[in-house]
């Protein structure tokens, strides 16, 4: 897995304060689908590195930015960096590079931009899910949370920070066959600036109930939960089971099935993205 991002990309964006670095699996276009995969909080596009080849299909273009503040991307100095900002991020993104309608597909800080983007640019979108997130906003001890780990990044810096958070991250393996693999998330959280964790932690403080875009939204939807996720439990994934919506459970999985179970997340998303 690589170090910080597998970004080899990057572009300015429209508002000029945002460089947003991205992987592109089909630069030169000509896709008949687009998917776009935001990542999740003090991560980067390298956490998309294992699952990208097991979703790449003739046809497919893949891009996965690195949100403002973290891979390769620049830190805007915004103290907090909402679910919006991100959202507009992304959809700058789509028109700079001129695509059609995508799938959106975001992974928990990703998940929340995923609904944001959703809520304002539906026209964009051909479908959408969210992976190990949630419509709902913070509770309130999650959101004390949220400024213990402001505090935190502010004493200690980002290395401490995510050394202590990425453990959580991952379901409990007695053998510690995982061990790897959560080291080399945190040195993938290393690559997030600390000002750009605190304003996104910030962001997640504040963010609104957005479960009516998963019941009222008229496209296809996604969602994807770890049975073993100690940060967003399947039940809070889980919101709504309308028409439309489509719900994977992945057994074996904590918070970060794209590192834990790629194969079986990938067979999840490959069905989604073929409308199976």
């Amino acid at each position: 897995m690589n170090m910080v991002s597998i970004a080899d990309k990057s572009i300015v964006l429209r508002n000029g304060s945002v460089t947003l670095a991205y992987k592109d699996t089909m630069p030169q276009g000509n896709a008949d689908t687009v998917v776009v995969l935001l990542h999740g909080f003090c991560g980067s596009s390298a956490y998309w590195e294992t699952l990208l080849p097991l979703l790449e299909r003739p046809g497919r273009r893949i891009i996965a930015p690195d949100h403002r503040g973290h891979g390769r991307s620049s830190a805007p100095s915004d103290a907090i960096y909402t679910m919006e900002q991100f959202a507009e991020d992304a959809a700058a993104l789509v028109e700079e590079l001129g695509l059609g309608p995508i799938i959106l597909l975001g992974h928990s800080l990703g998940g929340y931009a995923t609904l944001a983007f959703a809520e304002r640019h539906p026209d964009k979108l051909r479908s959408f899910g969210i992976i190990h997130s949630t419509a709902f906003p913070d509770s309130e001890a999650a959101r004390d949370n949220r400024d213990r780990a402001v505090a935190a990044i502010r004493e200690q810096g980002i290395g401490p920070f995510v050394e202590g958070l990425v453990p959580k991250l991952f379901a409990s393996r007695e053998d510690g066959s995982n061990e790897v693999l959560i080291q080399e998330a945190i040195a993938i959280g290393r690559g997030t600036t600390a000002a750009g964790a605190i304003a996104a932690s910030l962001g997640m403080k504040e963010r609104p109930d957005r479960t009516a875009i998963l019941e009222s939204s008229t496209k296809p939807v996604l969602l994807v939960a770890g049975q073993q996720d100690g940060v967003i439990p399947p039940e809070r994934t889980f919101t709504t089971s309308r028409a439309g919506v489509k719900q994977v459970l992945l057994e074996q999985a904590g918070h970060m099935g794209m590192i834990e179970t790629p194969e079986e997340l990938a067979a999840a998303l490959n069905d989604f993205i073929e409308g199976k």
